[in-house]
């Protein structure tokens, strides 16, 4: 028997998994600066604010803007809205720049999209960076997190590992938000194995399964092993995310500190963790002081 949910309690859930994604790409972020150390943040000791986000947390809040909107992915609307909010000062990278500026100037999303990369399209993380709120606002339906997180990359990132990411960690974070609905906390395992489930064949999901042999590892050795995001694609990003997620998903801080300490893609990795972590422990999992540190989100993006 299917749950019956409200539009706020939705709304709720996605904008607790915003809070998440925004604190931890901002706080990542701060240690791309010269004299921060991941060991202070593992001790406790936060960089001072104000921490600025990136473009995860800038595109992150247009799928947000689009649930409120519409309660669904409309992919016109989306792009324009990614293209229209992008501000190049944010981070976004050289490929997302290219996309985004195109559909600015009138170039159609699925020609702007698909033409990158020699007609590829994008495998990066950036579909998989943005999306945990969408999960969280579908806690209840697994295959319509697949079917509108395929619908949220694919406006941007055509290529099938793009899309995997995307998938993967919104069907993450719907699992974290069903454990929440549900007042348990899913265990490790059976979390990958519920992501597993539902990501499509692709080195992405195959990264995860990995991840999914290596739980009672530490942190440093997985990151070596799957990749933290060094090389800003899909498959090297999510698996990691997701193994942070599935071990922490009850402690935002620890969470955010093995993204951080594993280095790499910081901002993205814990963005895609916190933005999971969120949708299972609520806003209230998250320091105050690191919400307060963090900069204010676009009221546009606050239904």
């Amino acid at each position: 028997m299917r749950m019956v949910m409200t539009e706020s309690t939705r709304l709720g859930y996605a904008l607790d998994s915003l809070a998440g994604l925004s604190v931890g790409d901002a706080l990542g972020a701060q240690y791309f600066m010269v004299g921060r150390k991941a060991e202070d943040l593992l001790a406790g000791v936060v960089p001072p604010p104000v921490w600025e986000w990136t473009d995860d947390t800038e595109m992150a809040c247009s799928v947000v803007w689009m649930l409120a909107e519409t309660g669904e992915i409309d992919q016109d609307r989306l792009a324009a809205a990614f293209a229209e909010r992008c501000e190049p000062n944010r981070g976004y990278g050289a490929g997302a720049f290219v996309i985004l500026h195109a559909i600015r100037q009138g170039m159609p999303w699925r020609e702007a999209a698909g033409r990158v990369f020699d007609g590829q399209g994008s495998m990066g993380n950036g579909a998989a960076m943005r999306v945990a709120p969408l999960g969280a606002y579908f806690p209840d339906d697994v295959p319509r997190v697949v079917q509108q997180a395929r619908l949220s990359a694919q406006v941007t990132h055509t290529h099938p590992e793009g899309v995997a990411g995307a998938i993967a960690v919104a069907v993450a974070a719907s699992q974290a938000a069903a454990g929440r609905l549900a007042g348990a906390r899913p265990k490790p395992g059976p979390f990958l194995d519920a992501v597993l489930a539902a990501t499509p064949e692709s080195q992405t999901r195959r990264g995860i399964a990995r991840g999914r042999k290596m739980l009672h590892l530490p942190a440093a050795e997985v990151a070596y092993e799957l990749g933290n995001g060094r090389l800003v694609l899909a498959q090297d990003t999510v698996p990691f995310a997701l193994w942070v997620a599935a071990r922490c998903l009850g402690d935002y801080p620890k969470a955010i500190g093995e993204c951080v300490a594993a280095g790499g893609d910081v901002d993205t990795t814990s963005a895609i963790a916190g933005g999971i972590v969120a949708a299972h422990t609520g806003s209230a999992g998250i320091p105050a002081s690191w919400r307060e540190a963090r900069e204010p989100l676009p009221p546009w993006s606050q239904p």
